[in-house]
């Protein structure tokens, strides 16, 4: 059975208290169970992770590329929070690291602040999900489910 990996960067761990009307009341083990819920209906296991720390996210995506390339992993949903807009080496892991993945927000950024409007990960992805809340997390999941 292939994995997933769901990756989640800065300040996801305060999901369900940070700003509820722009990220909903769902907590980070909430969005884990919809997850797995996920995963299950498309016959994958889940891997998921949480980390306000750039460089263990850049050696996650690095992990993932090598299962990804042995065979193990389908490939990465990733909300890489604020290092969306600023991480260039974020970026530069997902390319080095040949992984198939999948940009997530939970909001709409483009109808945010204007600073939000660009991504040094979608020039890398297979594709972006943007602004239907937690359920993104389902709708990616599906995605690489179809990417097959």
């Amino acid at each position: 059975m292939k994995t997933i990996l769901v990756l989640n960067g800065p300040n996801l761990n305060l999901l369900g208290t940070r700003e509820p009307a722009v990220y909903g009341a769902q907590t980070l083990a909430d969005v884990e169970a919809l997850c797995a819920k996920a995963c299950a209906a498309h016959g994958f296991s889940l891997d998921f992770r949480q980390s306000n720390h750039e460089g263990v996210l850049v050696d996650a995506i690095h992990e993932a590329g090598r299962a990804q390339a042995d065979g193990t992993l389908a490939g990465v949903v990733f909300n890489a929070g604020a290092y969306t807009h600023t991480s260039v080496a974020l970026h530069d892991a997902v390319k080095g690291s040949g992984v198939s993945m999948i940009e997530l927000h939970i909001s709409n950024v483009h109808a945010r602040e204007a600073f939000r409007h660009h991504s040094y990960l979608s020039p890398v992805a297979k594709g972006v999900m943007a602004g239907f809340g937690v359920q993104g997390y389902a709708l990616a999941i599906a995605a690489l489910a179809g990417m097959g």
